[in-house]
């Protein structure tokens, strides 16, 4: 991770250089393929932010332009700065907001690289960052992306396609300490040893190259009083592997300290976590920017040492139950927020 961003792409609307062929994928317009999670809430809580003209707000996951399609129709002064890794998540994004012209600009990178596609853009500072984070609607329903263990598939994973290590090179090269530490830490997986050694006893015969081979392995390694209660097993073995194979815990912890310092006063921060993970790191960064640096003998507390941030929300805010009931991926949100209420940088140590 910490992929360095392409050059940034064309006004939307406009051809990337490597978008994919059109086919299958992109016959059916976006809006009928994605539905944004917490929609409405995350437009009231970034659109005060963005109250100026030409006042730019950056979607650091852009996906497929959801949330940035409502954001630039709520706020018709603003400017959208748009991020994604994955080409076709571009390629999508920048045919829904074509109608906005110039007032968007897409850059292919990893969300990290949001401070150098601020700087190739001119933009010094903005009023709203958006992270909607996890794996996306386009991923998750293109099958042979092999982000789900609900369908048959390559063992992928990979959010850009065009590059890096797989899922299955990962299975097929990793030491079974390594690979239990990845399904422990990132999976929360309690039986990481277990399946671990499964992986390597079976990559003896034949590396492990579907996702369906992959999930009936982890099924049969877990104990068969686990499989009734909690969902597919596999669950936490898959999300540990696409966050091992796209660096995203890492990525995070670069981004929300960047998109802190990026913002102006007055801007706002929103960060929509799907897994534990995740959100500790969210509550991290924004509560340390909430919090006092004085130290504790001072009587009276000195500007410099004042909070960077006001917490907009408390703690975790969830989605409500009839949009859950619309939108099952809204299940598991846990949303975050902040605005930026004095200038100064967020101390590294709070990620």
């Amino acid at each position: 991770m910490g992929e360095q961003p392409d050059a940034v792409a064309p006004p939307a609307g406009d051809r990337l250089p490597d978008e994919p062929p059109r086919g299958a994928a992109t016959e059916r317009g976006t809006s009928d393929r994605h539905v944004p999670v917490l929609l409405e809430r995350c437009v009231d809580l970034l659109a005060p932010g963005l109250a100026a003209e030409g006042a730019v707000v950056v979607d650091a996951t852009l996906g497929m332009g959801g949330h940035a399609e409502a954001l630039l129709r709520r706020c018709p002064g603003a400017v959208l700065v748009g991020l994604d890794r994955d080409p076709q998540a571009l390629a999508l994004a920048g045919e829904r907001l074509a109608p906005f012209g110039d007032r968007v600009h897409l850059v292919r990178t990893v969300f990290d690289g949001l401070p150098r596609a601020l700087a190739d853009l001119g933009v010094r500072e903005v009023g709203g960052v958006l992270l909607d984070l996890g794996v996306s609607s386009l991923q998750l329903d293109e099958v042979d992306r092999g982000f789900s263990y609900a369908r048959d598939a390559p063992l992928d994973m990979r959010m850009d396609p065009t590059g890096g290590p797989t899922a299955a090179d990962v299975l097929a090269t990793y030491p079974a300490g390594d690979l239990a530490r990845v399904l422990r830490e990132y999976g929360e997986e309690r039986f990481a040893r277990r399946i671990a050694d499964r992986v390597v006893a079976a990559r003896e015969a034949a590396p492990l190259r579907t996702t369906r081979e992959l999930a009936d392995l982890v099924r049969d390694a877990v104990p068969a009083a686990t499989r009734r209660t909690g969902g597919n097993p596999a669950k936490r073995t898959f999300q540990a592997l696409r966050v091992e194979v796209n660096g995203e815990l890492d990525a995070l912890r670069r981004a929300l300290p960047a998109a802190v310092d990026a913002l102006a006063v007055g801007g706002r921060v929103v960060v929509m976590s799907y897994q534990s993970l995740e959100d500790r790191i969210a509550k991290q960064v924004l509560a340390a920017g909430a919090a006092s640096t004085s130290p504790p003998d001072l009587p009276v507390e000195l500007p410099e040492h004042a909070p960077l941030l006001r917490l907009l929300t408390r703690g975790a805010e969830t989605a409500p139950e009839p949009e859950t009931a619309r939108n099952p991926r809204a299940a598991s949100v846990r949303l975050r927020a902040a605005e930026r209420v004095r200038g100064g940088r967020l101390r590294r140590s709070a990620a």
